[in-house]
């Protein structure tokens, strides 16, 4: 129960429901007990009566059959009364203790998806989307079932043990004994099985996580794997992960199907204990038929509580299991932290000094001693091979990684001590990988900016050279996009993407080689709107290609983590160096 006494805070959170819960299952298995007791009374007074009848003149018994007709009726409808008081109870123990669960499995779910949404890029490259939305369902729905129907029959269990064995103590010590004596073999056949179950689930978990991990990656990649024709490898594939998951769920299974047979042969035996034994007293006159009866019932009132401590055992482990697998996520704390709350605006002064930086999860060097500046207002491209660590500068501009060694600073003030919210809100970044939301296009748009007007929307598509091509879609600006933006063309979801930057006003731009699927006239209208509304803004321009066109202030070429030229367009071209060669060799291309 280590792992499930982080729930405790939600005990307390919802400590009426659970309180009101206890004290209706408390409720409901009082009157329970109560039954047995009035059948008790009724048989014995049955007894009692026949027993009468032979001392009654023969011939006239009527009048004493007629009282007992009466008697009787009057325990059947108290045995009805207490069974529909215990009915109600029982109705509302489950709406008490089964809502806190539902409540509990929505606040974990909500605080989960929150934490996530908090960790940086480092850890969410070392885990699979699969395995994280495991967490944040199958293991939460795990830790539901401990919380409602576990919790619920566990205290239902424990009551109904207490007040049965108490009932049976005030009527004989020894039967009581000799009716659970069955119950300890039961006890530590339920510890030993129980850590078996607990082994088996969490490999079954570990296999579903895996499962999940191949299905997402096989849906997100649909296409690639459609025009490679590897439909047939992939369906193997997860037939052999599904065969896994399959063997380690029977073979839980088989464990807990040799367990249950044996929990009802030792409820069987506490049954027939009761009528032998039982015999045994009545016979020496230590008890009543009625209490032979009374004792039955009680066994069999057991009966399910008994069989559920397996079920319950079982529960509590596998909750057990997946709620170390949320506190394991839940105590991964975020390297990137904000220390700054103010509200202020970017100058877009930005300055690295002597900027190295590996990636954690790959161990690569992405830049090694880079020191530059841009001054407020200019137009900076930053062009290199691939790999030569461009987009690295995207990204620890954005602070979606910490410079390392070295300091980057923005506006004279290093980047950690701004506000990492204004940071984020200040900058427009169009990465090099294009995401858009499964949503409407005018959504994916005003997703960057708190608006949703439609003229808004529309003009800054147009600045963005892609509204003509949104209105010749069939629901215009209203089109869902589908998921990652898979119904429009590479070309349409970088513009889509620049539209969502833009609309920000960002005070820095950063563009990931977002004009790479565009044509000449697209790029340059898009361009313009650069020159004219955003002259005073600074803006980085990430590209492979050497362009002109886009009147850079100067020009960064990056090669293998360096900065290997700086300079203008006609400077670099002069020094006849890399940023010569890619140009003239675009020239011919261009020309050919």
């Amino acid at each position: 129960m280590e792992h499930l006494s982080t729930l405790n805070r939600y005990f307390i959170k919802y400590k009426w429901h659970l309180i009101l819960g206890i004290l209706f299952v408390t409720g409901s298995n009082y009157f329970s007990i109560l039954i047995p007791q009035k059948i008790r009374e009724a048989l014995d007074l049955v007894h009692d009566k026949v027993m009468t009848l032979k001392d009654v003149p023969a011939g006239n018994p009527s009048e004493m059959y007629d009282e007992l007709g009466g008697v009787l009726l009057q325990f059947a409808l108290i045995v009805i009364f207490f069974a529909i008081v215990k009915g109600i109870m029982m109705f509302f123990m489950r709406q008490t203790i089964i809502v806190m669960s539902r409540y509990i499995e929505y606040d974990m779910r909500k605080e989960i998806f929150e934490h996530i949404e908090t960790l940086d890029q480092t850890f969410l490259r070392m885990n699979k989307t699969g395995d994280i939305m495991a967490r944040i369902s199958e293991d939460v729905s795990k830790v539901r079932e401990y919380l409602g129907p576990g919790l619920l029959y566990g205290i239902n269990l424990v009551s109904l043990f207490a007040m049965t064995i108490y009932a049976m103590l005030q009527v004989n010590a020894t039967l009581t004994f000799w009716a659970l004596l069955p119950l300890p073999v039961l006890s530590i056949s339920i510890y030993y099985v129980s850590k078996l179950i607990n082994q088996k689930s969490l490999r079954i978990k570990q296999q579903l996580s895996t499962i999940n991990s191949t299905a997402q990656e096989t849906y997100s990649g649909i296409r690639v794997v459609k025009s490679y024709v590897k439909e047939n490898q992939f369906v193997d594939f997860f037939s052999d992960q599904n065969e896994e998951f399959k063997n380690r769920s029977l073979d839980l299974a088989k464990t807990e199907a040799y367990f249950r047979p044996l929990m009802a042969l030792l409820i069987s035996m506490s049954t027939l204990l009761v009528v032998l034994v039982g015999g045994f007293q009545y016979y020496q006159g230590n008890i009543t038929a009625g209490n032979i009866a009374e004792f039955i019932l009680y066994v069999n009132m057991l009966t399910w509580p008994v069989t559920s401590i397996g079920w319950i055992a079982s529960i509590v482990q596998e909750a057990e299991s997946s709620q170390s697998r949320i506190n394991h996520l839940l105590l991964q704390k975020p390297a990137i932290i904000n220390t700054n709350e103010d509200e202020y605006n970017l100058k877009g002064d930005i300055e690295f000094t002597n900027v190295t930086f590996t990636y954690p999860n790959t161990g690569v060097k992405a830049l090694d001693n880079i020191s530059f500046r841009i001054n407020p207002g200019e137009r900076i491209a930053i062009m290199g091979k691939t790999a030569s660590g461009k987009s690295t500068i995207a990204e620890l501009l954005t602070r979606m990684f910490d410079v390392q060694q070295g300091s980057l600073r923005i506006d004279g003030r290093d980047i950690k001590d701004h506000n990492l919210k204004v940071i984020r809100q200040k900058i427009g970044y169009v990465p090099q990988d294009v995401f858009l939301f499964s949503d409407t296009i005018s959504a994916n748009i005003s997703f960057g900016a708190d608006t949703d007007d439609v003229e808004t929307i529309k003009n800054y598509a147009q600045y963005a050279a892609v509204k003509k091509d949104i209105e010749q879609l069939p629901h215009q600006f209203e089109t869902i996009v589908g998921e990652r933006g898979v119904t429009l063309s590479g070309g349409q979801k970088q513009r889509v993407s620049i539209a969502r930057a833009l609309i920000k006003q960002p005070d820095i731009l950063i563009l990931d080689d977002a004009l790479s699927a565009v044509d000449t006239t697209t790029e340059q209208q898009i361009v313009s709107y650069l020159d004219e509304s955003l002259k005073d803004k600074t803006a980085i321009i990430i590209t492979h290609r050497a362009n002109n066109n886009l009147n850079f202030d100067r020009i960064i070429v990056m090669e293998d983590g360096k900065i290997s030229e700086e300079g203008t367009h006609d400077e670099l071209i002069h020094n006849n160096g890399f940023y010569a060669h890619v140009y003239r060799q675009q020239q011919v291309q261009q020309i050919a």
